[in-house]
């Protein structure tokens, strides 16, 4: 039992890092962790950090959009292009890149909402200011490092949590 443990906690630790860096899965690991967990110990003393783990990961799912949203709106970019950055991101990690022969979502992520705002704010403007597009894109790019931190440390929480609630069951 105390190997599952470790093996849970290292998996929930790939979840930390992933919820940093794009590409790799976040705190959707830390919940799978919790969860087998769960299915071993009978869900005992789990309210708390499955909870927990949960809210983190519906609140991943929103800051990658909200992040891509405020950096445009932030550098001052039209509703054009923070809807490009959007469109961009969806299509970068579920669309047209995953299909890349390397890079993958991963590319996607961080491509997807540069090129989205660009177009976004093109078409806006409807003349070929790059300036002002690119000024957008930056700002894509600063809202998603942001974004990331902000997951990164919610991971954290989570897994903290976790290995709070349980560190007695293991140990003790």
């Amino acid at each position: 039992m105390v190997t599952l443990y470790w093996f849970l906690v290292a998996l929930m630790a790939i979840g930390v890092i992933g919820a940093f860096v794009p590409g790799i899965p976040g705190s959707i690991l830390i919940v799978i962790g919790i969860i087998v967990w769960g299915f071993t110990q009978g869900f005992a003393g789990l309210g708390i950090p499955l909870t927990v783990a949960l809210l983190v990961f519906a609140a991943s799912i929103g800051i990658d959009f909200l992040a891509a949203y405020w950096g445009v709106k932030q550098a001052g970019g039209s509703q054009w292009g923070q809807i490009g950055a959007i469109v961009g991101l969806l299509l970068g990690v579920f669309g047209l890149l995953p299909a890349l022969p390397f890079g993958g979502p991963l590319l996607g992520l961080l491509i997807g909402p540069l090129l989205g705002a660009i177009i976004g704010e093109l078409l806006y403007r409807r003349d070929l200011n790059l300036k002002v597009a690119a000024k957008s894109a930056i700002g894509i790019v600063v809202g998603s490092i942001v974004g990331k931190l902000i997951e990164g440390l919610l991971a954290v929480l989570a897994m903290a949590v976790f290995v709070l609630s349980t560190w007695s069951q293991v140990v003790g």
